[in-house]
């Protein structure tokens, strides 16, 4: 394969005009403003009807299906970077129900999907052992984590693995998007939304995606003087260091232990911390503006989007069409039960705003479930986000942990025995949760017009 930069920068420069193109029809067409559809779902759209894989159009070169696996590790590897130090003796009780139904929400839609995958959908097909798995690595994950999953299973012989995933995180952006608005607006007639009173309140920017002068926010300060690099590209070496260094740190361990395939993105993630252990130790985080990084990673998951919906293989796609859709529907029914019967009883309060984010995210992805929040919560009354921050620091370990082991004892033939475990920790959990007093009677809704609960 003879690859050359300008094979990278045609690729960037393609994938970019798409973006583009993208940022247009949302601010242009107002059935995408209905959808709330981001530009990165428009731009994987095309790019796969004019890509490689639709009527090869744009010349995207071989490297195409390569990009995902090196942006999840970015995206990774920018979580620890430019964390505050949190006192979780002040906050642990108030970000524990989050961390317990995030928790709850990963554990039972990585472990269902494979338990659903392996004791009752292949007793009617002839499918993968690891087909199951799909549905937490698209829904629960997104593009990025089924690039990582993708590339686990294809190390061990399973080469449709990664358009699956996509397939699977592309399906679920666009339940999460239109399930979510139908939970919206079915939601305000019950009087169970908390700061918006009718869906047709929503401000424009929210649905061209185009925000006023007057609207605008900082995305971060200078930390350095540009005469001696820009702040920016500051950033972005801390953020590529790790990358690299993960890099060479996955090709070590894989020399020592053949047979053991670690995801860079979990390897990112740990040399992750230990840099920014480094940075604090040595003052230099004081340095590091978290919205910058915050910034960086953003760009990564639009690119993941894109990347990774243009180089699905239709052909993978249509011969396990009919297995797709049924774990599909099983995936999105198994969501709105979390959704329906376990948030009212988690959250004291805005138990709708929070479900609403949980749907979000593990349908798609957290970017997705951050649209559904501003549209109940406009304003960012409730502290969904900051809870979420905090738990998915918890959160991270146990992702990291399913996404490395999950391809390993699937092919090494305990896929059983993992989906057992993971669903066994939840109710466990449960059982916790339960017994400490941490959950609430449900809520009954109200049915009242113009009036905000």
């Amino acid at each position: 394969m003879n690859i050359s930069m300008w094979d990278l920068a045609v690729d960037v420069g393609l994938i970019s005009l798409l973006l583009l193109v993208g940022i247009v029809l949302r601010a242009k067409i107002t059935m995408i403003q209905n959808l709330f559809l981001p530009a990165s779902i428009i731009a994987g759209l095309l790019g796969l009807v004019l890509g490689p894989n639709g009527f090869n159009v744009l010349p995207f070169s071989p490297l195409l299906s390569e990009y995902p696996a090196v942006l999840i590790a970015i995206i990774f590897g920018a979580i620890p970077i430019g964390a505050a130090k949190v006192k979780w003796k002040d906050t642990f009780s108030r970000v524990r129900n989050m961390w317990f139904y995030a928790m709850m929400l990963t554990l039972i839609m990585w472990g269902g999907g494979l338990f659903f995958g392996l004791f009752l959908m292949n007793n009617i097909w002839d499918l993968p052992p690891g087909f199951g798995l799909v549905l937490g690595a698209g829904f629960v994950g997104g593009h990025g984590t089924a690039a990582a999953v993708g590339e686990a299973f294809r190390s061990m012989g399973w080469e449709e693995a990664t358009a699956l995933g996509y397939t699977a995180a592309t399906v679920g952006i666009i339940c999460s998007v239109l399930g979510g608005l139908l939970l919206i607006k079915l939601s305000t007639k019950r009087n169970q939304t908390n700061f918006i009173s009718d869906f047709k309140d929503l401000p424009p920017a929210l649905r061209t995606g185009l925000v006023s002068k007057s609207e605008r926010v900082s995305s971060g300060d200078d930390t350095l003087e540009s005469n001696t690099v820009d702040p920016l590209f500051f950033h972005v070496s801390l953020i590529a260091v790790v990358v690299m260094i993960s890099y060479f740190a996955k090709g070590w361990i894989d020399s020592l232990i053949p047979g053991i395939n670690i995801p860079l993105l979990s390897l990112a993630f740990v040399v992750g911390m230990l840099l920014q252990g480094m940075l604090r130790k040595s003052k230099a985080d004081y340095y590091v503006d978290k919205r910058v990084i915050d910034r960086i990673s953003g760009t990564a998951t639009d690119l993941i989007v894109a990347f990774g919906m243009t180089s699905i293989n239709l052909s993978v796609v249509v011969d396990y069409a009919v297995p797709l859709a049924v774990l599909f529907v099983f995936g999105v029914a198994l969501a709105y039960g979390i959704f329906q019967l376990l948030a009212p009883r988690v959250f004291h309060q805005h138990w709708f705003e929070n479900g609403l984010f949980g749907w979000g995210w593990s349908t798609a992805t957290v970017a997705i479930g951050i649209a559904l929040l501003r549209i109940v919560d406009p304003k960012s009354k409730s502290s969904t986000l900051n809870d979420y921050a905090l738990s998915y620091i918890g959160m991270v370990p146990v992702e990291i942990l399913i996404i490395t082991l999950g391809p390993i004892m699937v092919m090494g033939g305990t896929g059983g025995l993992f989906s057992i475990v993971l669903l066994g920790v939840s109710i466990v959990l449960f059982a916790i949760a339960y017994r400490s007093g941490w959950l609430v009677p449900r809520p009954q809704p109200v049915f009242k017009k113009n009036e905000v609960g």
